[in-house]
């Protein structure tokens, strides 16, 4: 059984590369700061990670996910984004507090209320910040994504993730009545500051450009599966 920093070491690599950057591997400096740990801590970690044969690393250099390392993070990430989704969803935790509390339930072992939660969800694709949750057999899956600032007037879409996580963000999105699939239309842009007219269950709001980049709308073709 792991260690729940060994855990989470695991998930950071599966962030910084797989999902985040699609490449192969990271430096030690690279997930050190996203640890917040010190390079020469990462690196004993590491070490201790690939005597486990679960990441391919040589000291301070590069290091990978093996085949087995990469099924274990796809499994701690699925139990996160399953907890977020029941902690925002069933118990109304607000955007803000589900990270943190599922930090903490996502090194619960148990396959079987994982699969149950799953289930209880009805098979949920993402979780409440728009990311993709993984299926039981560790299938992931990408959307034809695309930022608000980006479509075009007079289009219609569907809100899937916001690339701001912050407290201050988060409760602008709410009092804008947004949410993850909130169907936005685009009704006009302002040729002299970009503002840009939104309307939003048939209320219509101005917002800057900023916030637009921000929210991240998915294309009408919907989800397709990631070729392995």
């Amino acid at each position: 059984m792991l260690s729940y920093t060994e855990e989470n070491y695991l998930k950071s690599l599966f962030h910084l590369t797989i999902e985040k950057a699609d490449k192969k591997d990271a430096g030690t400096n690279e997930l050190a700061a996203h640890l917040a740990v010190k390079p020469a801590t990462a690196n004993d970690m590491l070490k201790k990670l690939k005597e486990k044969k679960l990441v391919a690393y040589e000291k301070y250099g590069k290091s990978s996910l093996t085949k087995e390392g990469r099924k274990l993070a796809i499994e701690i990430v699925r139990k996160h984004r399953l907890w977020e989704t029941f902690l925002f969803e069933k118990l109304e935790f607000s955007w803000g507090e589900v990270h943190e509390v599922a930090e903490q339930l996502e090194h619960i072992q148990s396959p079987k209320l994982v699969d149950k939660l799953d289930k209880f969800l009805n098979y949920p694709a993402v979780d409440p910040h728009g990311d993709v949750i993984p299926g039981r057999n560790g299938e992931l899956k990408t959307f034809s994504r695309k930022t608000l600032d980006e479509e075009q007037v007079g289009n219609s879409c569907t809100m899937m993730a916001v690339k701001d996580n912050s407290t201050s963000f988060l409760q602008y999105v709410d009092k804008l009545g947004l949410a993850i699939n909130t169907k936005i239309k685009l009704i006009a842009r302002q040729p002299y500051d970009e503002l840009i007219e939104i309307e939003v269950k048939r209320k219509r709001f101005s917002v800057s450009p900023k916030f637009a980049a921000n929210i991240v709308i998915v294309s009408e073709e919907g989800p397709k599966k990631v070729k392995k």
